[in-house]
């Protein structure tokens, strides 16, 4: 991984044994917000995988939860943790706690698919360690009063694969298979138990709200999921279809079809809510009809102030191309149509400069000047005029001090009919507030601070509540932060005695 290449330069190193003395504490702290929120963490992996089917709500799932939690249509604060940098793990991940007792569980939050997996006891390939800081936990239904498994004959399994499994026999496990984008797999059983939400009461404030859910046990890995040193526990589907998380709450009636995120590009972290967003107002463009993902159409590019000409074979009459927007996809790839031109145009303001490739797909350079003075600003225009402006410093990512590599990538994703469609991740997302309404069917999005809050309606009370910025990865020295000072005094008492 690109991360690989950095160099981590040591500081004194009295202060580095203290930080290991800290950090072998292992305490951890994770302040709560007002609404459901999930904490997200960003890793470099491109996750597009995930098949949105259309079917029947999850009937048995919905009378029982309604009967239970009928009368609640919150709002959730998903804390988020991880760095939204290609050379420092980039990966946005929340925690869960799953089960009776609760166990918290680490995973990656990706709109692009639509199943919630977490790793499980007996996983063959799942990794044992992760290097983003936190601490690795197989799921185990044993250990869990609440645990129960999914069939193949029960709705959920019908409604998630929208027919019948040809092997089905009463009474045997719901099983599930999923591909993503860099050729990684899981696959597993399904599981039904409860999870612990952290619905806003307050403004910064939330209070505990359970729900039963459905998701993948993970009994087999390959590729990067299991092989990565920067894993987390899983990764939890945003997408549209039935299995999602946001479509089991919204069918129960717990929340409506809304969430968004703002992923902290600067800082780490960032802001992950489900519910209507009333501050800031958004503009909107519509999402196509009838795909899997979250797919809008992209009019034109804009280069420096030039437009590039979409009429292609990517776009077919030249009226746009299809674009996804997918959160668990750190880079931005453009069909090659589109690729080609675009990039001669991003590197027309400097003719002389000589790109050489990093781990076969990074085109390089050596620059010492200000990218944001050396490169130019490209705009993405979409349907119902909405523009996304990405700065060079944004799709240019320093790999040393002189060293730069670029952010877009050739060849877009491929869909079944064979048509190469734009995937724009979180290169261009970071450092945005993007809202995606299911119940309107459209994605909005606008520069924000991703460090400050946003505004989100409470349905159930009407009330609108304040909901902020969190960062898991840095729970850990939150936590200790008084100890790690306390030590750092010690130390210049016996290095500078008075």
């Amino acid at each position: 991984m690109v991360a690989d290449l950095i160099r981590r330069k040591g500081s004194v190193v009295v202060v580095a044994l203290l930080a290991i003395l800290v950090l072998n504490v292992g305490v951890s702290v994770v302040k709560g917000n007002e609404k459901v929120v999930f904490e997200v963490q960003h890793k470099f992996k491109g996750s597009n995988g995930g098949n949105g089917r259309d079917g029947s709500l999850l009937t048995s799932l919905k009378a029982h939860d309604n009967y239970r939690h009928g009368r609640m249509l919150a709002a959730i604060d998903l804390p988020l943790g991880g760095n939204g940098s290609p050379t420092d793990a980039a990966l946005y991940f929340t925690k869960l706690s799953i089960g009776t007792p609760p166990q918290d569980y680490y995973v990656q939050v990706d709109t692009g698919s639509d199943i919630l997996w977490v790793n499980c006891v007996g996983c063959d390939k799942c990794p044992k360690k992760s290097s983003l800081g936190i601490d690795l936990t197989l799921y185990d239904m044993k250990s869990s009063s609440t645990a129960k498994s999914v069939t193949c004959d029960q709705d959920f399994c019908l409604s998630a694969f929208n027919a019948p499994s040809s092997d089905c026999k009463v009474g045997f496990p719901c099983e599930y298979s999923v591909t993503y984008g860099d050729g990684s797999t899981t696959g597993g059983y399904f599981v039904r138990d409860y999870a612990n939400f952290n619905q806003v009461s307050g403004n910064l404030q939330t209070s505990s709200m359970n729900g039963t859910i459905v998701f993948g046990c993970s009994s087999q890995q390959s590729g990067e999921l299991g092989s990565s040193t920067e894993a987390v526990d899983g990764i939890v589907g945003f997408g549209q279809a039935n299995s999602s998380i946001i479509s089991q709450l919204a069918s129960t009636g717990k929340v409506k079809k809304v969430f968004s995120h703002c992923l902290d590009g600067i800082n780490g972290g960032g802001i992950f809510a489900i519910g209507q967003v009333v501050q800031p107002k958004l503009k909107t463009t519509p999402l196509i009809p009838n795909e899997p993902h979250y797919n809008v159409m992209m009019k034109a590019i804009e280069v420096g102030g030039e437009v590039l000409d979409l009429s292609t074979e990517a776009s077919g009459d030249g009226s746009g191309s299809s674009s996804i927007i997918d959160s668990g996809t750190t880079l931005a790839y453009l069909p090659n149509d589109i690729y080609t031109p675009f990039m001669a145009k991003v590197m027309a303001s400097q003719p002389g400069l000589k790109t050489h490739t990093v781990e076969g797909s990074f085109k390089c350079f050596v620059y010492s000047g200000n990218v944001d003075d050396g490169f130019p600003v490209v705009t993405l225009h979409f349907e119902d005029s909405l523009s996304l402006t990405v700065y060079p410093h944004e799709y240019l990512f320093a790999l040393n001090d002189n060293q730069w590599c670029i952010g877009w990538q050739n060849k877009g994703m491929q869909t079944k009919d064979g048509r190469e469609v734009t995937l724009l991740g979180d290169l261009v997302l970071s450092n945005k507030l993007v809202v995606y309404d299911l119940e309107n069917q459209t994605i909005g999005w606008a520069e924000y601070n991703c460090s400050s809050s946003i505004k989100v309606k409470d349905d159930k009370s009407g009330n609108v509540y304040s909901v902020g910025y969190h960062d898991l990865s840095s729970a850990c020295d939150l936590s200790v932060g008084k100890l790690l000072r306390f030590l750092l005094l010690i130390a210049v008492l016996l290095f500078y005695p008075s």
